[in-house]
């Protein structure tokens, strides 16, 4: 039969199915809804000739950079995939959310074959544009599907065989696309499911690493029925604020627990559904955070076994921009009523500030020991603006967020063609581009011991080598370290070089807990302030604030910002009662010598901003509601049509405490 004819038949038999209502035996039910949608919504014609659409370089490149993070490591899973598929006549292929691929890896002896196909980089694969296929179907159904030869819709693409998988963001919506193709003519269905199979399991790992990544300032509870699952692809993940309260769940949580639906957890406190609540979640994330405990949940008394980790990045804002005016006069023995410029007045944070300038300004490593959500960054920053070479890079490296098998390249660079996927102009590492100014390891005691070895040697001779040269590059390096973890204890196990452990530690500065600092309620007003955003300042009350000042603050100043960000969210006319602090400090035991509350906002005047008004805020949040509603609680798809940004939403959701699909 000729391509005419198979064409011909092929649009016959659409419009017989599309027509007469059909679900024919074989034909999956994903691939009669989108003949349905191709022909009556979006009047395609089966048997019209090929006509691809392309986006040109610079829309491309804008779209690549749009998806950040999520590209490179998304990539570096594409890799891995296709090494299992070789030689197999596959291309693999990664779109964003309107079917636009941004990224191949193909057969090289079928790289025409593939281009001929369309399968090419910027070529439009939404159903709109080329009909029925792996990309496209994936999209408009939700979910993983095949897409084999005669199930196409255009008639000028029954060769290919798509598989395709969704990368989903922590909420259930869609981030991209993970798809392998063949043009390969001895392509069967069975080798396609196989492959089905393994582009899902790569799409839930890059989904997996965005869940972890994007929550890295909350704890997050990994739990499996099999001990041993605990730590592998198909964990439940729960992630949980600082008030205890449930961010975001994962597929996996919500099969586990036997949940339909992520509203019915989401914005509801951990303990709703395990016995045992955020205390006991936080102390295990700070004593044992890597021991695997018994859990049961509340529903149906099923015992899960358990990991959690804490939250690992400890940037503050506040802190940032407030640290270096403390440093330029640590003498100062009366400083005036503290300001969001002045708020560090604690003893032992003075005298770190003191020895840290004096030292780093002569470039002695320094090391930084505290919990998690000390501030450890920001305080790097402030030595960093201190020193003689504050205009150069402050360039962090978070060790424990970066995958394990992306940190190296990251890190030190690489040139061109180093590895395949490969940046065509090459890339300079985190070391370089610190070149001159900082160089900041967060969370040092991630760090794979491989790279502990490269990264002394570095420190040692002050140069760089990047991934694909022999040629060392010259580096002036100003290294600072911070961990949460005893890096002594890791030593004594072998699991951290005491060699790099002395090269890095010039000095050992402590930062103290929250509880311990005696500069706690210039703090809470501090960071009250901020949290006033656009409207007047906050007031609070006298007994919420004696609240702030008692409760232990297992989580430190990230704690202590979440639940003032929570209790300005909640406050009305201008002051933050009690009942606005979020649960676990309502029910701590009052304790301590009373503190005076900060000074409510001046009276309306010339030059000051009202608050708005109830009616304002109401019709924000109806707005808002309307628009989740209309794009099926899709975030991506309502920001656009809002003209914001993903996280400006997340912003306002929160202010409005709306849960998604509530």
């Amino acid at each position: 039969m000729t391509t005419t004819n198979v064409a011909t038949s092929h649009a016959s038999r659409i419009l017989k199915v599309v027509q007469n209502g059909l679900q024919p035996e074989g034909l999956e039910p994903h691939v009669t809804r989108s003949w349905h949608r191709c022909l009556r919504e979006y009047g395609i014609e089966p048997s019209a000739p090929r006509r691809i659409t392309v986006l040109g370089p610079g829309a491309v490149k804008d779209r690549q950079q749009s998806m950040g993070e999520l590209l490179p490591v998304a990539r570096a899973e594409m890799e891995s995939l296709y090494e299992q598929i070789a030689g197999s006549g596959f291309a693999v292929i990664l779109s964003d959310t309107q079917g636009a691929v941004l990224s191949t890896i193909t057969d090289p002896t079928l790289q025409r074959e593939f281009r001929d196909a369309g399968l090419s980089l910027g070529a439009m694969w939404d159903e709109r544009h080329e009909g029925t296929n792996g990309i496209g179907t994936c999209l408009a159904e939700g979910y993983a599907v095949t897409v084999h030869r005669e199930e196409h819709f255009r008639g000028y693409n029954l060769a290919l065989s798509c598989s395709a998988a969704p990368i989903l963001d922590p909420h259930g919506g869609i981030l991209a696309v993970l798809d392998a193709s063949s043009v390969n003519s001895s392509d069967t269905r069975l080798i396609q499911r196989h492959t089905m199979a393994l582009v899902n399991m790569s799409a839930h790992l890059i989904s997996r690493w965005n869940f972890l990544n994007e929550f890295n300032q909350a704890w997050i509870l990994r739990f499996h029925s099999r001990p041993e699952f605990v730590g592998l692809l198909h964990e439940a993940l729960i992630a949980v604020d600082g008030s205890g309260r449930i961010l975001a769940v994962n597929e996996s949580a919500l099969l586990q627990l036997g949940c339909s639906a992520r509203q019915a957890m989401v914005g509801q406190p951990i303990e709703r559904f395990f016995q045992f609540d955020f205390m006991t979640l936080d102390q295990r994330a700070k004593s044992e955070p890597s021991a695997i405990w018994p859990v049961r949940d509340l529903t149906h008394g099923r015992r899960f076994f358990a990991v959690v980790r804490a939250p690992i990045r400890g940037a503050l804002a506040a802190l940032e921009s407030s640290l270096p005016a403390v440093a330029e006069q640590p003498a100062r023995a009366a400083p005036p009523e503290p300001s969001p410029q002045h708020v560090v007045l604690d003893p032992q944070m003075r005298k770190n500030l003191v020895y840290g300038k004096q030292l780093f300004a002569k470039q002695v490593p320094i090391l930084l020991i505290g919990a998690t959500g000390t501030g450890k960054e920001a305080f790097a920053k402030a030595l960093h603006r201190s020193g003689l070479w504050a205009d150069k890079p402050f360039v962090t490296v978070n060790c424990a967020a970066i995958p394990e098998s992306l940190i190296e390249s990251e890190l030190f660079g690489y040139t061109r063609g180093a590895f395949t996927g490969a940046v065509k102009e090459g890339r300079v590492g985190k070391i370089l581009q610190s070149n001159g100014g900082t160089l900041f390891l967060d969370e040092i005691g991630d760090m794979p011991l491989m790279l502990q070895t490269r990264l002394l040697r570095v420190i040692e001779e002050r140069e760089v080598v990047p991934l694909g040269s022999d040629q060392p590059i010259p580096v002036d390096l100003h290294v600072i370290s911070a961990t949460h973890r005893d890096i002594r204890q890791m030593i004594a196990k072998g699991e951290f070089r005491e060699d790099l452990y002395y090269r890095l530690n010039g000095i050992t500065l402590y930062l103290p807990l929250l509880k311990d600092r005696a500069d706690k309620a210039d703090l809470i007003r501090a960071l009250l302030r901020e949290e006033s955003h656009e409207t007047p300042e906050l007031a609070i009350a006298d007994d919420a604030f004696q609240r702030l000042i008692d409760y232990p603050w297992p989580g430190n100043i990230r704690q202590l910002r979440n639940a003032l960000r929570t209790a300005a969210a909640l406050s009305r006319d201008g002051l933050v009662r009690l009942s606005n602090l979020p649960q676990e400090i309502l029910d701590s035991e009052p304790r301590g010598p009373r503190v005076e509350p900060p000074p409510p906002p001046p009276e309306s005047g010339p030059g000051t901003v009202p608050l708005p008004s109830a009616a304002l805020r109401e019709a924000e949040c109806a707005a808002l509601l309307r628009e989740l509603e209309r794009m099926q609680w899709n975030i991506s798809r309502t920001a656009e049509a809002l003209g914001i940004s993903r996280n400006t939403l997340y912003r306002k959701m929160h202010k409005h405490r709306i849960v998604l699909g509530q």
